[in-house]
């Protein structure tokens, strides 16, 4: 998911073959992607500034983690938690190894490769204390795939369903646990029918490419296994003036501010 280039068009990329070097958080998180592929942008970002924080040294899952941008920013905001990060693809999955070592959170993060419909053989059920994801969104049957392969599995829903990400994100989490979702606003309410029942205390926060424009995404936070209706949180408009961000999306997405 993927909107603008990494650190939001702040760092020009050196490349390297079919790779880049990039950074995001001004330069705090390094991050060697595709050159061609999967791009991280903004969407990660937000991800990981919204994730709520629940006491200290939290152990957190980055589902479907591609080459680590959401888990690593995570793990540079908050120095006391511990991240594991499963993706299905063998490269990306490598990349977020490399990209671990690269930031120097060898101790605190690890990788799983693997689908996340085997997400119950991968890891331990209710093993973690927060979970989030930012999955493939398009609808396979009218979005425009784009040509790269690496593009296409990470934006076009697969075999893996919205409905078996909120399952392996629910059986990871455990009683009371925290997730957090990305996706498009205009498949919000699937994903509340999704968490009916199994998780309360829902949060909706969309978000604005600016004032006055619908909202293309929204990030979805719950928890658990606990009761309570949802809220609509007041949001994040991106841009301002052209393509300049506003000030608010400067504090989540240079600053690392958390998203709440």
């Amino acid at each position: 998911m993927s909107c603008g280039d990494a650190d939001n068009k702040a760092d020009l990329p050196a490349q390297g073959g079919h790779f880049t070097q990039d950074t995001l958080l001004s330069g705090r998180v390094h991050l060697k992607q595709s050159a061609t592929g999967y791009r991280a942008a903004v969407d990660p970002v937000l991800l990981a500034a919204a994730v709520p924080l629940r006491g200290n040294s939290q152990r957190v899952l980055d589902l479907g983690c591609g080459p680590g941008a959401a888990l690593l920013c995570y793990l540079t905001r908050i120095h006391t938690d511990k991240g594991v990060g499963i993706e299905v693809d063998s490269t990306a999955a490598e990349l977020c190894r490399t990209n671990i070592a690269a930031n120097g959170l060898t101790d605190r993060a690890a990788v799983v490769e693997g689908d996340v419909r085997d997400a119950g053989t991968l890891i331990d059920a209710g093993a973690f204390d927060q979970v989030f994801a930012n999955p493939p969104y398009l609808d396979p049957g009218a979005a425009d795939r784009p040509p790269d392969p690496d593009r296409d599995r990470s934006h076009v829903e697969g075999e893996a369903a919205l409905s078996d990400w909120l399952d392996a994100m629910l059986l990871a989490l455990r009683p009371k646990g925290g997730l957090t979702m990305i996706h498009r606003a205009d498949r919000v309410q699937e994903i509340i029918a999704g968490l009916h029942g199994r998780a309360g205390d829902v949060t909706i926060i969309p978000i604005w490419p600016r004032a006055g424009v619908a909202a293309k995404r929204v990030i979805v936070t719950a928890r658990k296994g606990v009761r309570g209706g949802a809220t609509l949180h007041p949001g994040l408009v991106l841009h301002g003036v052209g393509q300049a961000y506003t000030p608010a999306a400067e504090a989540v997405l240079r600053e690392g501010r958390a998203l709440r």
